[in-house]
């Protein structure tokens, strides 16, 4: 083979539902391949035009369109489009066009359908998984319509990249190369002794990349010409404080990728094509599909700032808690599954079933950026320690070093698939249950509180609903039992003294903060978990649990209600914290410091940790405990 076709061989082996085909029809696919280049903006395929390839994004981004002009999907490197004009007739259906340079891999229709009719599983991909890829056109469409309310300046990164207008070119690109930018902004210098002239420091043109490339190296002129003979001086630019969605619009209108962002007449910042598309995919829904394209812990490990950049967005939008804790959860979710995914193909198949469990905040959809990893395994019933355990070992330590990889750390407590203690049959599952809840301690509870917020994450998901559905049954009948919750529940109380002032932590590094966590979320949840096991709520949520208790009546009335508003107050100051943190490039934790809230954040947290050591009071009193 030719060093192409190798190359194209390796992309493929990257990609569902290439990677999948046996190797003599993937060494007969990449010989047939051919390449094809489109600019930015550029037309691929137009509606109804006769179809003669399946189109697969060597690199850039399409987006395909319904014939009405609406947006069907958004694709990157290694997406597929054109196979439903393929099936159909071989007419274009959906037309696409070119988001940015691509580089597209045309397989030709009389190979797409040799592999339709012989491979199972590639016809069943390019039948079946349509209906997932137009969900990823809802989201993109999703994250189209929030431009509509984000505000320019959130999208700025970095200060402008300057030049006075007397610079050579050979300055001008020496800049650009040493700040690493694809556009220079040139300004006007002082200009006092020039009558009529514009004010010093204010835009008197652009430079770019291609600039440079099509009016100083191709026409052969040299470096040392000034700039002002090649930038471009009919300027398009925003101001800061307009939306992103008028910025795409100039820039489809005038063909741009660069647009200066203007503050009282003075530069700000310069807002490139990438960073938009840079900012749709900070949404999770795209974080997600991210992660089941890499191919080993390194790749996934590599899309921590994805998350945190994902956590952040989320926050400067004023996400409430549920959508952060749900959809951190759901990425959390991804990269288990992931992982799961990558240890069989290194492992082989298990030799027998088994259930991977989320348990904690993951489980309730209540995870943040700052979290550990709380796992366990359901094996079957067949299960054999001496024949068996090996695998399930390898399995877990492949899992749970892969998510310390990927910024969860190990759990403190060891409440992972490692400890053989949390690596058992269903049967012992259902036994360990059982003893937990007919044989309780406060003491015996303590460090088993969590496996009662459990999820199941991959393989045989209906053990999870059956362990579920035995703590239904027998938690609600069982007064002694729930005592034992509510004595644990109790050991962790919020932090107001005496005269509703705040008790700060004495913790070493963080003198004088608050852990918002052990002394507010955690007492919480402890809290709603209890009354959710006594009046026999199936729900893992903190709020969907709260839903249901309300429903029953069993608190005074109004309570329910203040305590769904007093864990919202004190989950956002939490995720507000950590959110600062990550913008500050510093580590973020649990740990606020009152100081720095605002009087208006100080007294909501205040009501809402007196409306916390109420409640525990009424769940003392509720249950004699």
């Amino acid at each position: 083979m030719e060093i192409e076709q190798i190359e194209i061989l390796e992309f493929l082996k990257r990609y569902s539902p290439f990677q999948e085909l046996p190797e003599p029809q993937l060494l007969q696919l990449a010989q047939s391949i051919d390449v094809g280049y489109f600019q930015a903006g550029s037309e691929i395929l137009r509606f109804n035009e006769p179809l003669q390839a399946l189109h697969l994004i060597r690199s850039g981004a399409v987006e395909t369109f319904r014939r009405n002009g609406d947006l069907y999907n958004r694709l990157s490197e290694g997406g597929i489009f054109g196979e439903q004009g393929l099936l159909r007739g071989g007419k274009v259906r959906f037309p696409a066009t070119a988001l940015e340079d691509t580089l597209i891999y045309f397989i030709p229709d009389k190979v797409f359908q040799q592999l339709f009719d012989s491979n199972e599983f590639f016809a069943d991909y390019v039948e079946v998984g349509d209906t997932e890829r137009r969900q990823s056109s809802k989201a993109a469409r999703q994250a189209k319509a929030d431009l509509l309310s984000v505000k320019i300046s959130t999208l700025l990164q970095r200060e402008p990249v300057c030049l006075g207008s007397s610079a050579s070119v050979w300055q001008a690109a020496k800049t650009m190369t040493e700040h690493s930018v694809s556009s220079l902004l040139i300004l006007h210098e002082n200009t006092l002794d020039t009558p009529g002239a514009a004010q010093a420091g204010t835009l008197a043109g652009i430079i770019t990349d291609r600039d440079i490339r099509s009016r100083l190296v191709a026409p052969g002129l040299k470096s040392e010409i000034g700039v002002s003979q090649i930038m471009s001086t009919k300027l398009v630019t925003v101001e800061h404080q307009q939306y992103v969605f008028e910025a795409m619009m100039l820039m489809l209108r005038h063909n741009l990728h660069h647009l200066p962002v203007l503050k009282q007449a003075k530069p700000v910042g310069v807002l490139a094509l990438s960073d938009i598309i840079r900012y749709e995919s900070q949404n999770s829904l795209f974080v997600v599909s991210s992660i089941f394209r890499q191919q080993s812990v390194e790749e996934l490990s590599a899309l921590g700032k994805d998350v945190k950049a994902c956590f952040v967005r989320m926050v400067n939008e004023d996400a409430n808690s549920q959508m952060i804790g749900s959809a951190m959860a759901a990425i959390g979710r991804s990269f288990k599954q992931r992982l799961l995914e990558l240890a069989e193909q290194q492992l082989g198949p298990p030799p027998v079933p088994y259930c991977f469990l989320a348990l904690g905040s993951m489980a309730r959809d209540e995870q943040l950026i700052v979290t550990d990893q709380d796992n366990a395994l359901i094996l079957d019933n067949s299960f054999i320690a001496e024949q068996h355990d090996a695998y399930f070992q390898q399995l877990a330590t492949f899992v749970c070093d892969g998510l310390a990889a990927c910024g969860y750390s190990y759990c403190s407590g060891n409440i992972m698939a490692t400890n053989p203690q949390w690596r058992q049959p269903l049967n012992v599952w259902q036994q360990y249950f059982t003893d937990w809840i007919e044989q309780p301690s406060a003491e015996r509870l303590l460090h088993s509180n969590i496996f009662f917020d459990l999820d199941a994450v991959w393989g045989q998901t209906q053990w999870a609903d059956q362990l579920n559905q035995l703590i239904l049954a027998k938690a609600a009948a069982r007064p002694h039992f729930l005592a034992c919750m509510v004595r644990n529940a109790l050991q962790r109380t919020p932090p107001l003294g005496f005269f509703k002032d705040f008790v700060m932590e004495n913790d070493g590094r963080q003198n004088n903060s608050l852990n918002i966590k052990r002394r507010g979320t955690a007492p919480m949840v402890d809290l709603i978990r209890v009354h959710a096991l006594a009046v026999g709520c199936g729900a893992t949520n903190s709020f969907e649990r709260l839903r249901d208790i309300i429903a029953t009546n069993v608190l005074p009335k109004g309570r329910g209600e203040d305590l769904r508003d007093a864990y919202e107050v004190i989950a956002m100051a939490r995720i507000r914290q950590q959110a600062l943190a990550l913008q500050a490039d510093e580590t973020p934790d649990n740990n606020v410091m009152p100081e720095r809230l605002s009087e208006f954040e100080r007294k909501h947290l205040k009501e809402a940790f007196s409306v916390l050591s109420n409640a525990q009071k009424f769940l003392k009193f509720h249950f004699k405990a």
